[in-house]
């Protein structure tokens, strides 16, 4: 995979939180195992090394705004006349159809545009943004579906496809059958906070150490609730009988889990809740910081440890596909800006003298 980035400035992800001097971890986490090459599209002759890059290119994808390569000359059509297997994958904020094409979008745009925050957050306070850059990696695991996809219906029709992915559209797919819902029985999804709109008791509650999530969407899961905090009766209440009469008692029956909750650590909860006790589905809530640790990811080979050159060693978030008989591959710490200008432009024929020359002249 060879990242096409600006000359002398590169990717603006390139510059976020890392010790002085260093590139950004985050370009670390999700750069690995790629080639860094420079290059200005915007002048001829970087549009014409773009084009010798496509001659051997199985997929050329790009986030720009939508039309930014066409108006540059080197769109889809233009990359597909020099290589028709060549799919083309393109990623914006809106896609390149309808009232919104080319605007700028950025994580939070996607999210509140898609109807996700709209949703998100609890119902006295405002809506939500949810953590971590969702609206982004939503697109860009759509993304990666739609690419693998194309080739596919490559290999079976000989065609290579456009994609055309706006991260509205990726993030309003995610969105729970909210419109669907309303649409159909006039029900309005709201903020609920962490609860669940269906049932109940679906939440995090707070111990003397911590919180936990407990979730309870079966009938059968309640009563075994009830019996584990010593309530059960609760299970033959005609109040809570059913899922619709729980999700109308919500608040009633998180206030009954918070009192005995209360005055409990973590570990006594789960031990309660957990496997050894009733089997319910229930958890700590955990940062991402404290997972470093953790047996279940550490079991599943979701921790990686690479050594640094400068920084001794790095943890990543390992890689959650995983195939039977197969090992994921190794992969090299992300690039520096330009690391593979030489090897990458050799590999087009270029000269060592030409090389210069485009790299003094800022094409490369």
């Amino acid at each position: 995979m060879i990242k096409v980035e600006r000359p002398r400035t590169g990717d603006d992800y390139r510059y976020g939180p890392s010790p002085e001097g260093q590139t950004s971890l985050s370009f670390q986490n999700t750069n690995r195992g790629k080639r860094s090459i420079t290059l200005d599209l915007r002048v001829p002759e970087g549009r014409e090394i773009f084009l010798r890059l496509v001659d051997r290119a199985d997929v050329v994808v790009e986030n720009f705004r939508s039309g930014w390569l066409d108006r540059q000359g080197i769109g889809a059509d233009v990359i597909q006349a020099r290589n028709a297997r060549c799919v083309v994958a393109s990623l914006s904020g809106f896609g390149a159809t309808g009232p919104r094409a080319g605007q700028a979008s950025y994580d939070i745009v996607a999210q509140a545009t898609g109807g996700l925050q709209a949703i998100t957050g609890f119902a006295d306070g405002p809506p939500v943004r949810a953590g971590g850059a969702l609206g982004d990696f939503v697109g860009g695991l759509y993304l990666a579906l739609g690419i693998v996809s194309a080739l596919l219906d490559r290999d079976r029709t000989g065609r290579a496809r456009v994609l055309d992915l706006s991260n509205q559209d990726a993030i309003f797919a995610i969105t729970d059958s909210a419109a669907t819902i309303h649409r159909g029985i006039g029900v309005a999804t709201e903020r609920l906070g962490n609860q669940h709109p269906f049932t109940s008791p679906y939440d995090a509650f707070e111990t003397t150490d911590g919180w936990v999530v407990i979730a309870t969407a079966s009938n059968k899961l309640f009563r075994k609730l009830c019996v584990a905090i010593e309530r059960p009766e609760l299970a033959g209440d005609e109040r809570f009988r059913s899922h619709r009469d729980r999700s109308r008692r919500r608040t009633e029956i998180n206030d009954i889990v918070n009192r005995w909750v209360r005055g409990r650590s973590c570990e006594a909860v789960l031990a309660a809740l957990g496997p050894e006790g009733a089997d319910l589905p229930c958890a700590r809530v955990s940062s991402p910081h404290e997972l470093v640790d953790d047996p279940q990811l550490l079991a599943r080979n979701m921790i990686e440890r690479h050594p640094h050159p400068d920084l001794e060693e790095i943890v990543f978030h390992g890689n959650p596909l995983q195939f039977s008989d197969a090992e994921p591959r190794e992969r090299a710490l992300a690039p520096a800006l330009a690391q593979h200008n030489e090897e990458i432009y050799r590999e087009l024929g270029m000269s060592d003298e030409e090389i210069r020359r485009l790299s003094e002249a800022d094409v490369i």
